[in-house]
Order: C-alpha cells, then sequence, then structure tokens
C-alpha cells in the first residue's frame, strides 16, 4: 500500500432487504489499517408504536412482517410470547412441526447466504481483483479434503463459487430451493407462515408431509457433507496465505444466544420456569464473555437486557411510564428493560459527534458492566454457549464442553459422516463465516432427530397439533428465539385486553448498534475499527474488501450494492464511486 494521509472511506448503502446499511470509515494507508468506523441505518419502521392498542392476537401477524428474510423467526417468537401470556403450550406434535420448519429456514438462509452472497467475497474472481498474489498461491495449493469434495486445489474452489459460472455456487441455488420447500411443508408459506399459530399450528400431521420433508432433508444431509470440508478447506488457506488475517474482523469475544428450538417434553412456556425450559432448548441459551460461559439462565439473559440510546434520533423515556417493576419471579425489571421502554423518534440532521442512526443501543448488564454483545452473525454465537453449556445430547448433535460433534447417517451415494466444531480461538471474520457452516449441518442433524420424534407422536395416535387458549385482560410476557442472523426478543404488556407495550428486538440492533451513552461502539463499528487492510489495491482503485469481509460476516442480510466515496483532504482530491451488482459482476457502462 502506498503511504499517505488518513482517507475517509465511506460503504452507504451496504445493503440488505430495505438498503439501509452505511458503514463510514477512516482508514490510515500508510499503517494499513482501519482507524475509526460508524456504522448507521437510514431506516425508521416504528413496529413498537403502532403495536399499541393491537389485538394481542395479531401480533405475530404483524410482527412477522418486520422483515422479508426472517419472517417466520419473528412469527414464532411472537407466539411463543404470546403463549407465555395466555398461559399455553403447544401440544408435541405442534411443537415439532414449528421445529422442523424453523430449522429448515437455518438450512435455508444460511446456505443462500454463505455459498450466493457472503461467499462472493471469497471467490475467484473478487481475489484476483484484491489479492492476485493469494489466488496464485490458491491456484498452487492442493486441497486437504479434495477427496470429500472434490476440488483439487484452492483455487477451484475459488472458481466453484464464481458468481453464476461457479458449479457449486449454481448448486447452492438449487439446494435452496427444496429446503424452502422443506419449510413450506411445516408453515405454510415462506416467509410470512400461514398455518403458524400461539398455541400450535394449522398443519395437518400425515406420514406423506414427514417423508416429503424427510427425503429432502437426506438430499441435504449428503450435500453437507461436501459443504462442510469445502469451507475448513477454504477459510484455513485463508489464515495459511495471509498471516495475520486472524485480525481481520476480530473483536473481543462477547456473544449472545437466546435459545432456539423448544423441547416439547419439558417447555410450558411459564415465566416461572423459564430457566428450566431454556436449558432443554436444543440451541443452549447462553452469554459469552472473553471465552467463559458467564450464564445460560434464560430468566437472568431476560433480566440483564437494556436499552440504551446515545447516537441514536430519539429521545429518552426516562419520566415516562413504568409498564413493569418486578417480572413474575419477584426480581426487579429494570426501566431500560424493553418491558419499560417507550419509543420516541426524533428525527435530525446525521452528527457522528452526536446522533447519528436511527438504530439504538442494545445492551447486556452483568451487574458492572454494559456489555456490546454481538450474535457472531448467529450460529457463532450459538454454537459456543451450547458447546460450553455440555447439555444438548440427541443421537445426531451432542455438546462436549468444549465443542459439538455432529454425526450424519449413511445417504444416497456417500457413507456415515462426522464433524466437530471446535470453539476457535478468536471471534472474527472468518471463524463467523466457518461457524455459519457448520449450524447448517447442526440444524440438519436436529431436523432428522425432530422427525423422528414427530413420527413417534403419529404413530402413538397424538396428531393434536394446538391448544385453545383466552386473552387474559392483564399479562407480562416474553418470547425468546433465534432468529438466523442471531438473538430475537418480544416483550409484551397486556392491559384491559390489549397490547399496551410491544418490543421486538431482532439481532441487528444489537449488532449493528451505535456508540451508546458510554461511548460503547456497536459490534459493527468495533469489528472494523482496526481491521488491518491485507487488499493489495492502491487507494486510487481500492475495494474495501478486508472491511466488507469484516461486515459481511455478521450476516447483515443480503449486502447487495455497494457506494464508495473516497473523501477530500486526503491527499487525492477526488471521489470514486463503486456500483456492484448483488452478485459483485460488474454492471454495464
Amino acid at each position: 500500500m502506498a503511504s499517505g494521509d488518513v482517507v475517509e472511506m465511506v460503504w452507504d448503502p451496504v445493503t440488505r432487504i430495505v438498503g439501509s446499511l452505511g458503514i463510514y470509515t477512516k482508514i490510515d494507508f500508510s499503517q494499513g489499517k482501519v482507524v475509526e468506523c460508524y456504522s448507521t441505518s437510514s431506516i425508521f419502521r416504528g413496529y413498537s408504536i403502532f403495536m399499541k392498542g393491537k389485538d394481542p392476537r395479531d401480533s405475530h401477524f404483524i410482527t412477522s412482517r418486520i422483515c422479508g428474510i426472517c419472517g417466520d423467526n419473528h412469527c414464532a417468537c411472537s407466539c411463543y410470547n404470546q403463549q407465555m401470556a395466555y398461559g399455553i403450550h403447544p401440544p408435541a406434535m405442534g411443537e415439532w412441526i414449528v421445529n422442523l420448519g424453523e430449522a429448515a429456514e437455518y438450512m435455508f438462509d444460511h446456505n443462500i447466504f454463505q455459498e450466493n452472497l457472503v461467499g462472493v467475497d471469497y471467490c475467484e474472481k473478487m481475489v484476483s481483483e484484491t489479492n492476485p498474489g493469494v489466488l496464485d498461491m490458491a491456484n498452487k495449493t492442493a486441497s486437504p479434503h479434495a477427496a470429500d469434495h472434490g476440488y483439487a486445489t484452492i483455487g477451484d474452489i475459488m472458481r466453484s463459487l464464481n458468481p453464476l459460472s461457479g458449479e457449486f455456487y449454481r448448486e447452492a441455488l438449487h439446494v435452496s430451493r427444496y429446503t424452502r420447500e422443506m419449510f413450506c411443508l411445516m408453515e405454510g408459506r415462506h416467509v410470512h407462515p400461514s398455518t403458524l399459530y400461539p398455541g400450535g399450528v394449522g398443519t395437518v400431521p400425515t406420514i406423506q408431509l414427514f417423508t416429503d420433508y424427510l427425503t429432502r432433508l437426506m438430499r441435504y444431509l449428503e450435500f453437507m457433507k461436501k459443504v462442510v470440508p469445502i469451507h475448513d478447506d477454504l477459510f484455513d488457506f485463508f489464515y495459511e496465505a495471509i498471516p495475520g488475517y486472524e485480525e481481520v474482523g476480530r473483536r473481543r469475544v462477547l456473544l449472545g444466544c437466546w435459545g432456539a428450538l423448544q423441547d416439547p417434553k419439558v417447555c410450558d412456556f411459564k415465566y416461572e420456569n423459564m430457566s428450566t425450559w431454556g436449558d432443554a432448548c436444543y440451541v443452549t441459551p447462553g452469554v459469552v464473555v472473553d471465552g467463559k460461559l458467564v450464564t445460560h439462565d434464560l430468566v437472568m439473559i431476560n433480566l440483564g437486557i437494556r436499552i440504551l440510546l446515545g447516537s441514536s434520533y430519539y429521545e429518552d423515556w426516562e419520566g415516562d411510564e413504568v409498564f413493569v417493576t418486578k417480572d413474575p419471579l419477584g426480581n426487579p425489571v429494570d426501566v431500560r428493560h424493553p418491558w419499560n421502554q417507550h419509543t420516541k423518534p426524533r428525527p435530525q440532521k446525521r452528527d457522528f459527534q452526536d446522533k447519528y442512526s436511527w438504530t439504538m443501543s442494545p445492551r447486556w448488564f452483568d451487574g458492572k458492566d454494559y456489555l456490546a454483545l454481538d450474535t457472531g452473525g448467529g450460529p457463532l454465537a450459538r454454537l459456543w454457549p451450547t458447546a460450553l453449556a455440555g447439555i444438548l445430547n440427541t443421537p445426531y448433535v451432542k455438546s462436549t464442553g468444549h465443542s459439538i460433534t455432529i454425526d450424519f447417517p449413511k445417504t444416497a451415494t456417500k457413507g456415515p459422516a462426522s464433524f466437530e466444531w471446535e470453539i476457535p480461538e478468536w471471534s472474527n471474520a472468518l471463524e463467523r463465516n466457518r461457524a455459519r457452516t457448520y449450524f447448517q449441518a447442526y440444524s440438519a442433524g436436529l431436523a432428522l432427530y425432530f422427525v423422528e420424534e414427530a413420527l413417534k407422536e403419529l404413530r402413538a395416535g397424538h396428531t393434536q397439533t394446538w391448544t385453545p387458549f383466552k386473552v387474559p385482560d392483564e399479562a407480562i410476557s416474553c418470547g425468546f428465539t433465534e432468529a438466523v442472523r442471531g438473538v430475537l426478543s418480544h416483550h409484551m404488556v397486556i392491559r384491559g385486553g390489549k397490547i399496551a407495550n410491544y418490543h421486538p428486538y431482532p439481532p441487528t440492533p444489537w449488532n449493528g448498534s451505535v456508540r451508546d451513552v458510554y461511548g460503547t461502539p456497536g459490534p459493527y463499528e468495533d469489528a472494523v475499527q482496526n481491521t488491518p487492510i491485507f487488499e493489495e489495491n492502491e487507494p486510487e482503485n481500492f475495494k474495501g474488501i478486508d472491511i466488507m469481509r469484516a461486515v459481511r460476516s455478521f450476516d447483515p442480510c443480503l449486502p447487495c450494492g455497494v457506494h464508495m466515496y473516497l473523501g477530500g483532504g486526503s491527499g487525492h482530491g477526488k471521489v470514486v464511486r463503486r456500483m456492484h451488482s448483488p452478485t459483485v459482476l460488474p454492471l454495464e457502462r
């Protein structure tokens, strides 16, 4: 890299489905690193405002529209929330069907993002444009697991990821089709479920239903026997080819997971029993700080949530009505907890020294510090506490206390296969991406178990899928699950049979949060700041691939377009505007 002054560079939008994520940086090319980063969101939607006064029975239909990618996760979370409020739980068959639908969503979404979106950052075309020396090395490096996936060199893997022309890229597109079909078999419609309700599901359980799901699942298992070794080879190569690459997107290990996929034999959705049924989840909840599992108690996790402001376009609600002072167990509830939040938008000009985003700053209070937890893109924060807790024990997926083992049976053309995800040394871009692949295999293994359990219920004649309920006049409730990209919670207060307060918190407000009242940056900001620059291009042709790999490793939802501005005052004195298609193919000019 050529030496020079600190240069301001902007990627806005790094699009999600609404194109609202902006990354504003200052890069010191003489030192080869990012020295400052701000993330912004320019979209305000206000679900917490217009949910007030609604019939709580409508909340899952409304909140599923928060997102066009993980709407089913919101729908499921809202149903969990309502089930607590109504004092009910679904029959076992209903819960197994929900679990099968949500597992299919993990398989679908992680596949299409990993191979068709973030995977492009590691394809031959991208590497040739940003690090040609690395591509040359890749073409000469044999793949350690070539016998498992069929690609002789790392360069061959990179070529297979080229958009549209790459063999593996196209195969993954096909997989996304039948995994979506798996989801629709269970929840009716993707991505806004039509058969998922509080109390259970409207899906009719039959042998044909589960057979249709299972035949597709077995194809996915066979696919994963190829996918896991491909990504292990690719990501291990980057560590070898670029010494120091572990620092790209690295931040302190501060991970949060709210648990997912309920065990119907344990879960009754009562708050008083939440610590017990939380531990029984097939994804263990937990907060991991500096590699240590601080807690896996879902009640303690709930009570530790705080919503801070600082750099957000909102007025503080201190002094406003407090809805909940104690939880159902008698524990005190903080005024900054979602149960007590008031949303008071105040639009204003963006000012990086003051207010600059619509994203608030969720934090987890450990009794001393307000921790800016991230979700590791979802999978990293799910696998880490599950591995450490050592609770999960199913025929196909097990937690060992230090790792997670996944055992697949024989499939159509491949024999049995075993994988082990081991807790990594770092929380960085490559490990977030690696965890995404392993969690696909994890979800597939659990789905195989869920099918077996659902068939047992069916053969025993237990076909009921829904529990009736009545809406109470007064209630407080919460729902916890894992959206594809990480933690998801819904908190509700009911008064007079109507919603008095409702706050959904998906993963993006956590990962994309901004500097809070204490000056603590959010995870995107923190991960990009101090990220080293390994790209071989000069500043005039800089693409920012290391920065984009850091941001996209969090899976901020369909990052399909980038605009870049090369700021004045850097000695270059010009603006560079780069337009990228969703697949990073060059646009016509």
